[in-house]
């Protein structure tokens, strides 16, 4: 019983610099005053701010507007929400605006769902203002608080935070229906014309451009990268991939896949290692358990279960035996489900001798069991201990800071299914986009960001899928990894965050 996708990011208040006019790379008729309420046709707002990253000092321009969705006749479609920051330079040469822009990387970012705003990036994890957290991830207590977000990658990239149609404040024009927007196909050509556009008014056709995806936003930047090539022209630099799925035969179990199971295995024993379930020699020893666990689950474990009904007493005896050991699972839970362990058993069995239950999206992080009896959990205590907090720094952000106004609710996750993925009768995969994209484009770099106690989608699962692309062996080079303690949403825990930003620092400098 899986959990599918969404999420996430933060914001926080700051103060307005005395600064001469910015110069940004919006086009001049769009300018608009600092605090100008948008008129119907939403005009977008420039705030002018800094923030202090890696103790650098860093002034930027927050764009927040409506970009429309062009039909082929040049009407509107659809209006997409987005808040952009341009960095401005502390100094200029005198030299050419547009050169200089021009070496300016710029990164567009986005959450999944489908269904999520990219509130969850913005505001967690990349955005010049984050949600204020407990360090470790956990729910603090309401009144909710946005503070500068010192871990930025705005010192590196502008950014430009986009929500699809439906999520936040976009939505489908007047006359328009929305579903038209709600499958794969659909969703690439909305999300890559709203790109195009951008990056045409703002004159960064020759920056160097990065998407940024987490869970289904990753599914999404597959497909971009090879639409962007195919549809424009555009080439891009690189991928970041947060927490995501490439392939939806790795994440879902149903009769006949048993894919996802070894897949989820390596998750299930740091899970167990952090709540301090795994047997003394693995419990001290967190990379061997690791290093155990995807051995066992490459090998012996996916022999068993290809063997189905012809596997021997014997050997089922001794996979029990192991999957004891590294999930922290009792050995009668184990034989309940067939050597088959999915997360939301995993969830509700690990403490349920203490009346809890594991989080889905974080597992390190935990809740009250309702109700004991039942199979699966009632609910997501670390979704739980997210969406509150980052509810209220949006709603008030938009509005306070970025002098953003819509009576309109803003979308934080919004029901779009029935999603339309195209393959009504396979397993959706954006892998073969992705292959193309890079065999096509030697240069795109991809790297990939993953927690070890995410139970949605865990990092073996995107890696397995990046395993069995048809890409060339001399461009599997362009491909990184990072792991992080905690879980889909790894910047919610301090450390991580910390770390976070200077992997993805590192990788989109020159």
């Amino acid at each position: 019983m899986k959990t599918i996708l969404c999420l996430l990011s933060v914001v926080v208040t700051f103060s307005l610099v005395a600064a001469e006019p910015a110069t940004t790379n919006a086009p001049a008729a769009e300018k608009s005053p600092v605090g100008k309420i948008p008129d119907a046709t939403h005009q977008p707002v420039f705030t002018t701010n800094t923030v202090t990253i890696a103790g650098q000092r860093v002034t930027y321009v927050a764009e927040t507007g409506m970009l429309p969705i062009l039909k082929a006749d040049g009407t509107s479609r659809a209006s997409v929400f987005y808040v952009a920051y341009t960095r401005l330079a502390e100094k200029s040469d005198g030299g050419n605006r547009k050169s200089e822009m021009s070496k300016r990387p710029v990164t567009f970012c986005f959450n999944g769902g489908p269904g999520s705003s990219s509130v969850w990036l913005h505001l967690g994890a990349l955005g010049p203002r984050r949600v204020e957290m407990n360090p470790n991830g956990t729910l603090p207590p309401p009144p909710f608080q946005l503070v500068d977000n010192d871990y930025s990658i705005l010192n590196a990239s502008d950014l430009v935070f986009i929500d699809p149609v439906a999520t936040g404040f976009s939505r489908a024009a007047k006359d328009e229906k929305a579903d038209q927007f709600f499958g794969d196909s659909a969703d690439l050509d909305s999300v890559g014309e709203f790109i195009r556009l951008w990056t045409t008014r703002h004159e960064r056709w020759l920056s160097p451009k990065y998407l940024c995806g987490e869970s289904y936003g990753v599914f999404r930047a597959a497909g971009l990268s090879d639409y962007l090539r195919s549809r424009y022209g555009m080439y891009l630099n690189g991928l970041i991939l947060v927490s995501g799925v490439l392939d939806f035969a790795t994440i879902n179990d149903r009769p006949g896949n048993d894919l996802p199971y070894p897949l989820y295995l390596p998750a299930y024993t740091a899970v167990a290692q952090f709540h301090h379930k795994l047997p003394p020699d693995l419990q001290t020893n967190l990379p061997g358990a690791l290093a155990e666990a995807r051995t066992f689950a490459r090998g012996e474990y996916v022999s068993a279960l290809q063997q189905g009904a012809m596997l021997s007493a014997a050997e089922h005896q001794k996979v029990a035996a192991e999957l004891v050991r590294l999930t922290g699972l009792s050995p009668q839970v184990i034989e309940d489900n067939n050597l088959r362990i999915d997360e939301g058993v995993f969830r509700k069995q690990l403490l349920h001798d203490q009346g809890l239950i594991l989080g889905a999206y974080d597992a390190r992080i935990t809740g009250r069991d309702d109700d004991p009896a039942s199979p699966y959990p009632d609910f997501d205590p670390s979704y739980a201990a997210t969406l509150g907090p980052f509810a209220a720094a949006m709603n008030a952000y938009v509005r306070d800071d970025l002098k953003f106004e819509d009576d309109l609710p803003y979308e934080i996750i919004a029901g779009v299914q029935p999603w339309n993925y195209g393959s009504p009768n396979n397993y959706p995969s954006a892998g073969e986009k992705l292959a193309s994209a890079m065999n096509q484009n030697p240069y795109m770099r991809v790297l990939v960001l993953g927690g070890r106690c995410d139970l949605v989608c865990p990092i073996d699962t995107v890696r397995y899928a990046l395993n069995h692309m048809a890409l060339d062996d001399a461009y599997r080079t362009n491909i990184t990894y990072a792991e992080f303690a905690a879980g889909h949403m790894m910047y919610v825990n301090l450390p991580d965050l910390k770390k976070m930003q200077q992997v993805i620092e590192t990788f989109v400098k020159p």
